[in-house]
């Protein structure tokens, strides 16, 4: 029943887009991060919002912003809710934001603010999310998107990571299915075990052990909608059997591995 209320789809015309609607549904997510943009509105019901460590009791009309990285949970308050999201590719994104000149740089420029409350937001987002699944232009669609997305940016200071934290985050990315110990971790890394565990929480906003976890889970929803097996992402992202991964991947989608590789494939 939950599958049923819930739908993935990529939009075909412009495929750096993934568009998520949620009808009566009762779905609760642990924390977890996208590497994509994503945002989107609630249209029926309330919930609990939680944004690193920013929280917000969000209702219909709401908008929510979430930047690629930034750890989330968004669940109903009581009974069922609806609501509908956009994940947009970060690098097409980026691009987007350098040609505009808005960021110098490589990177690209985050979100302002992780929540808009104001009906003109999500009448925006309601237009963009209708001609996106409605519409067979790429110029209207394009020309909605680049229109909404861009007075969400401003101009802000870099957070301040530092090199060791930035290491061990790309040690856990280089090796997904052999990842080191903490100890190994922290030596290579060169802090103690405990300063790395609070360190990268209050960095990154989940504790070593469960950005591996998360990254683990946004690379399984890859390799399932290229059609590699269940199985065999089990096992290639090391997994110890499939229902373990099957369990850490509902909790933070709310569907099985089948049901969402069966959206796309």
């Amino acid at each position: 029943m939950e599958q049923a209320q819930q739908r993935f789809y990529q939009n075909r015309i412009m495929p750096m887009l993934e568009m998520r609607q949620a009808n009566q549904s009762s779905a609760c997510y642990q924390a977890h991060s996208h590497d994509e943009f994503s945002f989107g509105v609630i249209d029926v019901g309330a919930a609990d919002y939680q944004n690193l460590s920013r929280k917000h009791s969000i209702h219909v009309g709401d908008t929510v912003l979430i930047n690629p990285g930034d750890v989330h949970a968004c669940n109903p308050k009581q009974g069922l809710w609806s609501y509908r999201m956009l994940f947009l590719d970060t690098p097409w994104l980026a691009e987007l934001q350098q040609e505009s000149e808005l960021t110098s740089s490589a990177d690209y420029q985050s979100f302002a603010t992780c929540l808009r409350r104001d009906k003109q937001a999500y009448q925006d987002f309601a237009r963009l999310f209708s001609a996106l699944g409605e519409s067979s232009s790429p110029l209207r669609m394009e020309t909605l998107l680049i229109g909404y997305l861009m007075p969400l940016f401003t101009m802000r200071a870099e957070s301040r990571v530092s090199a060791q934290l930035y290491r061990a985050k790309e040690r856990l990315l280089d090796q997904l299915d052999n990842a080191p110990s903490l100890t190994e971790l922290a030596q290579e890394v060169g802090i103690s075990r405990y300063h790395l565990i609070r360190s990268f929480k209050a960095a990154f906003g989940l504790s070593p052990h469960a950005f591996l976890l998360d990254a683990k889970i946004k690379m399984a929803k890859r390799k399932l909608k290229q059609g590699q097996s269940i199985a065999d992402t089990a096992f290639a992202l090391g997994f110890n059997d499939q229902s373990h991964f099957q369990h850490q991947f509902k909790k933070r989608l709310a569907v099985t591995p089948r049901q969402y590789q069966g959206s796309f494939l």
